[in-house]
This record gives C-alpha cells, structure tokens and sequence, in this order.
C-alpha cells in the first residue's frame, strides 16, 4: 500500500527486474526520464519524472501534458501531442537538412 495515497503501489517495470530497493528503483525512474528527455528534446517535447507522481510527464514546449504510466504508452502521448507519427529511432531532426 502506498504511504502517501493509500493506493496499492503499482508493480515495476521489467525495466526495473533484479533492482533490490527503493532507491535503486527511484534511480532507474530518474535515468529513464533523463534517456527520454535525450530522444524527446529535440521534437521539442520535455519528459520528467518527479518521483513522486505516478507515471512519466510527458510535455510540450508550450505547456501541454500528458501523464503515462509505461513505457509503451509513451509513443502514443507523443503522436498525440506532436499531431504527427513519431519513430523515436529517427534521427534528430536538427540533423537533417
């Protein structure tokens, strides 16, 4: 049960398999915001992760948010708050020209 909502907390991700604490889990909450801010920056979108929240904010430039809970739901909030098909395996956009 979580302490601060009184919800039960929400299962790992496989992501997170062999981690032994909570604060190794934490950790690989914050890396995995960094490695998506790394790949969304340059769309102009913004990840963040505060630890406390459940899931991963997904954002625009502009404001805009979208709260996912997994990683395979990250793509779709993306399509959606960029308008457009997104393949996070393009190359960044700065690049191209």
């Amino acid at each position: 049960m979580c302490t601060a909502c009184g919800f039960p907390a929400r299962p790992g991700l496989w992501t997170e398999a062999g981690l032994e604490g909570p604060g190794d889990r934490l950790r690989a909450r914050f890396l995995r915001a960094q490695i998506l801010q790394r790949v969304l920056r340059p769309h102009g979108l913004t990840a963040h992760d505060d630890g406390q929240t459940a899931g991963i904010q997904i954002g625009t430039l502009s404001g805009a948010r979208q709260i996912v809970d997994t990683v395979p739901e990250i793509w779709p909030a993306v399509e959606a708050l960029l308008g457009r098909p997104f393949d996070p395996l393009d190359p960044d956009p700065r690049d191209e020209g």
